[in-house]
């Protein structure tokens, strides 16, 4: 049997995806069982949540291709839609939206979110100033997470701005939650502060600044200065805690997150 040159064999890998003929393979692969009492979430950011950090078209098709671990977490919850861009067509039917360190949103997208929130959505937006996580892409490459948030349009007109403290040490420290029950501890890495620039109410602050719980219209944000979170496995609590606290109670995992996993490897 000949073998395919490697370029030859990404265009094969392409016409077969075109042609709908992967389809069901990614499907079973990508697309989980419904968790109890799902609703949707829809997702877009530079973290690479959903599919993982993949180079090539053939980690994308790899059994073995380990997904990112806030995946599975966030799964347990809800079924995960992600999005490549902001409109009011793409949000239409979604009443949760996670934007994990996206990239700089044009003025079109700024609109669409603004109205969507104020119209009844449920926002939770990481917004990290300093990304501190390591990637296997390189500065520039537009597969690496954005290292540094590109938001202020929108903050701004929440009434928000997102600060940056240069002399803070790097490393991964805990951040109680305050108030003491109603918002979890998060671990950061050179985090931002959120402060109020607006004479209204619209936002409350927690977390000495680390996070903003914002009322707009009809809907509700929550931006999180940092996200560190997902740098590492471990913080299943605190995200955990972060969508119950912006979409309301959820549904205990059927089994322990760590079971599940060692059982899936």
């Amino acid at each position: 049997m000949s073998v395919l040159r490697p370029h030859l064999a990404r265009l094969l890998l392409a016409s077969l995806l075109l042609a709908g003929l992967l389809a069901p393979a990614l499907a079973a692969q990508d697309l989980p069982l419904d968790p109890p009492g799902a609703g949707d979430v829809a997702l877009m950011g530079t973290i690479p949540i959903y599919w993982g950090e993949r180079a090539e078209m053939a980690d994308l098709l790899a059994a073995d291709a380990a997904p990112h671990w806030a995946r599975g977490v966030i799964e347990t919850q809800y079924r995960l839609r992600p999005l490549d861009y902001l409109s009011a067509e793409a949000l239409a039917g979604h009443r949760r939206l996670l934007l994990a360190q996206p990239r700089g949103l044009s003025a079109e997208e700024n609109v669409a979110l603004d109205a969507w929130v104020r119209g009844g959505g449920q926002l939770l937006l990481f917004a990290d100033p300093m990304m501190t996580a390591h990637s296997r892409f390189g500065l520039g490459d537009r597969r690496r997470p954005q290292d540094v948030a590109l938001l202020s349009p929108i903050l701004a007109h929440w009434g928000l701005e997102l600060r940056f403290d240069e002399g803070q040490l790097e490393g991964l420290q805990m951040r109680d939650g305050v108030p003491p029950g109603q918002f979890p501890a998060l671990p950061v890495n050179l985090p931002g502060e959120l402060a109020l620039t607006g004479a209204d109410a619209s936002c409350t602050l927690l977390a000495e600044g680390i996070a903003a719980d914002c009322r707009l219209g009809e809907g509700s944000a929550l931006v999180i200065a940092d996200a560190a979170l997902f740098d590492e496995e471990g913080a299943d609590e605190a995200l955990l805690g972060l969508l119950a606290r912006i979409y309301g109670n959820l549904v205990p995992p059927p089994a322990p997150l760590a079971l599940r996993r060692s059982n899936s490897m």
